[in-house]
């Protein structure tokens, strides 16, 4: 389905029943990329509506040419929200650069915000502190078939460059890769509008949301050491770092991250 909203529109796919869980995936794919791993969660479980975006320059998401920046981004998915959702309280899942989406989505709208789960999302920080990038398995057969655009994102991403993630990569992630809006995601906006206009959350000492954030120990992209803060904000957060896992973590580590996504779903917290 297409959302109209005032700087292109929304693609979105919504599975099922029940609380919304708005679900927003990593910078230079689509919907897709979570689905796959998502979906099979939810087999023979009821409660939550699905609802699969497509960030703005992503997959079927359109923009138009006033889009500029992160904060141009954010205002497209609260607008989207807004429209299609109302005043309606909802779950928010978001992985990479859609994790911090949607922190600025918790910010705007934490009221409505009933529960967040983060997984190696980006941060509020230029600089980041992040371990040496390590690859703990390589199959240079296996990459030598492949071409060169996706071999170099593959290697960048994965730190198990092995037969099985690179299928799922393949399968989840490369075809968001071919449709992703390579003139804006390669335009000057990393350095002048990634970041937010101010930090998520700068106004709140403590919010009530029930927060799953899952790090990856490898992960040399967002790292693992600079989330203290969100344990500050959020004093109802789990925290979880994965040990042989990289900045894929939901591909590298996916049963576990599913038990754990599931666990935040459908547990009830005791208090």
């Amino acid at each position: 389905m297409l959302c109209r909203v005032e700087r292109g529109n929304i693609f979105y796919d919504v599975i099922d029943e029940g609380l919304p869980l708005i679900i927003l995936h990593s910078m230079g794919t689509d919907h897709r990329s979570m689905k796959a791993w998502l979906e099979p969660i939810f087999q023979n479980k009821k409660g939550y509506q699905r609802v699969y975006v497509d960030l703005p320059a992503h997959g079927y998401s359109e923009i138009d040419s006033s889009l500029k920046s992160t904060d141009d981004i954010l205002s497209s998915v609260i607008e989207f929200i807004d429209i299609v959702f109302s005043d309606e309280e909802f779950a928010l899942l978001g992985s990479s650069y859609g994790g911090y989406v949607a922190q600025g989505i918790v910010h705007s709208k934490r009221e409505q915000v009933k529960k967040l789960a983060l997984l190696a999302p980006a941060i509020h920080r230029k600089h980041r502190n992040v371990p040496k990038k390590v690859i703990i398995e390589k199959n240079e057969t296996l990459l030598h078939a492949i071409d060169a655009d996706t071999r170099a994102a593959f290697e960048t991403l994965m730190i198990y460059q092995n037969e099985g993630n690179l299928k799922c990569f393949l399968e989840e992630v490369q075809p968001g890769r071919l449709l992703a809006n390579r003139n804006f995601l390669t335009s000057n906006w990393r350095e002048e509008g990634y970041f937010l206009s101010h930090e998520p959350f700068y106004d709140a000492s403590r919010l009530q949301q029930e927060v799953l954030l899952i790090l990856g120990k490898q992960d040399h992209i967002c790292g693992y050491q600079d989330y203290g803060f969100l344990m500050d904000k959020f004093p109802h957060l789990t925290q979880v770092i994965l040990d042989h896992a990289g900045h894929m973590l939901h591909i590298e580590q996916r049963r576990i991250v599913q038990q754990l996504v599931g666990d935040w779903l459908y547990l009830e917290t005791v208090k």
